[in-house]
């Protein structure tokens, strides 16, 4: 292999001579052979807005030269339309708070530049990595804002499929509102529902995150950009602060701030602790629906059996005709991966010191990981389960009237105790409360039809949510 050798602080090193990379990229990827994964490719495509932005503001304020910033501008271009995306070779995690990435985007820009200027990859002389395409930035105001736009461009997917399930479950909830069924608390045997009142529940905490998640954009659309190394904005002058963030807007079609205070915000990650929130939240949500769906499935003779779920693929290699729930399974999985993420992104914001934090890039690697798999999940579990549900009507009435559920509805009319009496005489008889109630001459038929009438016992309806997401 033709190689080009390339020096920086540390000294020299052979890279690759058709390389967009450079030394300070190559040196990364040896140090951090970690995950094996690269850089998110949207956050990369971020990281690269940012450098097309500085690169427009610098010209703007003649700070760069018209053919260099030019050049950087369309080697950006490039970038961000997909190209020369297997030159980011660091990897996801690293450390230097950011920096191997950041140098990594300022390596392939500047190689790229140099080639469209006529020059060959690797003189610098041309266009410098941290000279040109670095003018006026640092790691630590590129890197937050980068993760903050990746965040802003993460949320749109989630919040679609969240929607999308949240209509499902509303739809749902009206094919079923007639059915009446056991209610039940801590496994056990409580009152009377209708099975629409439950699918209309999950719609109700399903549209409580969608309302959180579209809250979160306000705690990422504060940038540090600017504030440079630390806050103090050193090697930035006041026209690049003046523009920056609103060329950032343009490029991104984002409507984006300037943090107020640049020090909080490039020493602070507490937003994307906000969001990692959120997105657990949203998961435990995900996973106890899901526990419920496997619960009510269950079966199907064995169980409960008051749904069907759609039947996916075969539930075992030993057991013929064994169906399993496999999509609220993997949900729930997904649940337990977006809770672990949410501890370390907990504590990659608690660790920082002084004026920096150092561990943005696992911070990063989780919390984006979180974006893909929820919105992944939720996809399948729309698609895959809860569209395809159907009701076991008989089995629904089945268990409501053998259960002792109904004597609570009996407690105001002939007292806690004697209903206490009853319920645990049909238990040991076998014999309905009803029937009960009438062998004993406690109330007439016409009086316990109207107590046990299912509208009565249960209401009061739960109002219907007015928020009713189309998706097209």
């Amino acid at each position: 292999m033709e190689m080009r050798i390339e020096a920086d602080s540390i000294g020299s090193m052979a890279v690759p001579a058709d390389a967009y990379y450079g030394v300070q990229s190559l040196r990364a990827k040896k140090n951090f052979n970690i995950t094996g994964k690269p850089l998110h490719p949207v956050f990369i495509r971020n990281l690269v807005r940012i450098k097309k932005a500085a690169a427009i503001t610098n010209q703007s304020i003649h700070m760069l030269e018209d053919r260099i910033a030019d050049a950087i501008i369309s080697a950006c271009n490039e970038i961000i339309s997909g190209k020369l995306q297997e030159q980011f070779i660091v990897d996801s995690i690293q450390g230097g708070a950011g920096t191997s990435a950041n140098m990594n985007a300022n390596e392939v820009i500047a190689n790229r530049a140099v080639e469209i200027l006529g020059g060959e990859k690797g003189d610098y002389s041309l266009i410098h990595p941290n000279d040109h395409v670095n003018m006026s930035q640092s790691t630590n105001d590129v890197i937050p804002s980068a993760g903050k736009l990746t965040v802003l461009e993460l949320l749109p997917g989630i919040i679609y499929e969240l929607k999308r399930l949240h209509s499902s479950l509303l739809y749902k909830s009206r094919e079923f509102d007639r059915i009446l069924k056991t209610g039940r608390t801590q496994l056990q045997d409580a009152v009377p529902m209708r099975l629409g009142q439950a699918f209309h529940a999950y719609a109700s905490v399903i549209a409580r995150d969608i309302e959180r998640l579209e809250k979160s954009r306000e705690e990422v659309s504060s940038l540090n950009m600017g504030g440079t190394a630390i806050g103090s904005a050193i090697n930035a002058n006041s026209a690049y602060l003046a523009l920056i963030v609103p060329n950032i807007n343009k490029i991104c079609a984002t409507s984006c701030k300037q943090a107020e205070d640049l020090f909080d915000s490039t020493q602070n990650l507490d937003g994307f602790v906000y969001v990692s929130g959120i997105l657990k939240t949203c998961a435990v949500n995900l996973s106890k629906l899901c526990n419920d769906l496997r619960l009510l499935s269950s079966g199907p003779k064995a169980g409960i059996a008051e749904i069907n779920l759609p039947a996916k693929q075969n539930g075992s290699s030993i057991m013929p005709g064994k169906i399993n729930p496999v999509i609220p399974e993997v949900v729930t999985q997904v649940a337990f991966l977006i809770i672990g993420n949410d501890m370390a992104v907990t504590m990659a914001a608690e660790a920082g010191q002084l004026e920096l934090n150092a561990f943005e890039p696992v911070l990063f690697y989780n919390l984006f990981e979180s974006f893909e798999t929820l919105t992944g999940a939720v996809s399948t579990l729309v698609d895959n389960c809860v569209t395809g549900i159907t009701a076991n009507e008989e089995r629904c009435r089945e268990l409501l009237e053998s259960s002792v559920g109904i004597s609570t509805a009996l407690c105001p009319y002939i007292g806690y105790l004697k209903a206490s009496e009853l319920a645990k005489k049909s238990l040991q008889t076998g014999i309905p409360v009803k029937e009960l109630v009438l062998q004993e001459s406690l109330l007439s038929e016409k009086q316990l039809d109207e107590i046990l009438n299912p509208e009565t016992m249960t209401k009061p309806e739960h109002r219907r949510n007015k928020i009713v997401y189309h998706v097209n």
